[in-house]
């Protein structure tokens, strides 16, 4: 496991900024017109196919989850770098829900977010 790679420092900022529900937090981890694809997207909002781009797109997303799912936390399992993305596995964890078990790729790109994939059963 690459522990020691700078793109590590931001995927635990991530983490950080998602768990405390620090919505500003976790954007400014994110390039101006950063794409994020995410299964759970193409369920609650069809007309999205999975994917939004940019800054308002991410905002009014995760807003939306931590209001909805107040209990919400990611705790991470494994955490693997390379020179332009993260490698994440983590498990959601919601409050009256069963856990679920998530894999997400970050695609770094001088040191900002660019894109990011979600994967789950």
């Amino acid at each position: 496991m690459t522990q020691h790679h700078p793109n590590m420092a931001i995927a635990t900022k991530w983490f950080e900024a998602f768990n405390e529900h620090n919505l500003e937090k976790l954007l400014s981890l994110y390039h101006d017109e950063a794409q994020h694809y995410s299964p759970k997207l193409k369920i609650r909002q069809p007309e999205t196919n999975g994917m939004v781009i940019g800054k308002p797109a991410l905002r009014a997303w995760w807003q939306d989850a931590f209001d909805r799912l107040p209990t919400l936390t990611y705790l991470p399992t494994t955490l693997t770098a390379n020179d332009d993305r993260v490698f994440m596995e983590y498990t959601r964890k919601v409050a009256g829900e069963p856990d679920m078990l998530v894999a997400e790729v970050l695609e770094i790109k001088d040191g900002m977010i660019v894109a990011s994939w979600v994967y789950h059963g």
